[in-house]
């Protein structure tokens, strides 16, 4: 078997960016939700390991929080974007490419990946750049 239904993909997506319900099927947990998925930046594909495999080091780095609701992801026709460009500190020292991106759910340490893949256009960074995914990145999942 393959593949996913077209609604059922488009309704997984909404539970685990939004929190919403699949009626019937799946809930939002309901004592201890996630109510921020981090973003985070790679120098290489992150998928074999979690959310600190490979992930950014220059100085000043840091995940980013986006709101697990409809104000920080939109998702439409089985795909899922930012609602605004997450922006990360900028690089106080060090000089590095980012080729992958990372959303998951922990702020630090060897949190779980949700999902990860290669970002276009890849982003070189050094002192005084201000990484950013904009709504115009693409993010291929590995």
């Amino acid at each position: 078997m393959s593949g996913t239904g077209a609604t059922f993909a488009n309704d997984l997506l909404k539970l685990i960016f939004q929190g919403t319900t699949i009626a019937n099927v799946a809930i939002n947990a309901t004592s201890s939700p996630i109510t921020d998925i981090y973003a985070s930046l790679h120098t290489a594909d992150p998928v074999a390991g979690n959310q600190t495999t490979n992930e950014a080091a220059y100085t000043g780095y840091a995940r980013v929080a986006v709101a697990r609701t409809a104000g920080g992801w939109t998702v439409s026709t089985n795909t899922v974007t930012p609602v605004a460009a997450i922006t990360f500190p900028i690089a106080i020292a060090g000089s590095e490419t980012e080729t992958h991106a990372g959303l998951g759910k922990s702020v630090s340490g060897a949190g779980e990946l949700f999902f990860c893949g290669a970002i276009t256009p890849s982003i070189p960074v050094s002192t005084g750049i201000i990484p950013s995914l904009t709504t115009a990145s693409t993010l291929t999942l590995t």
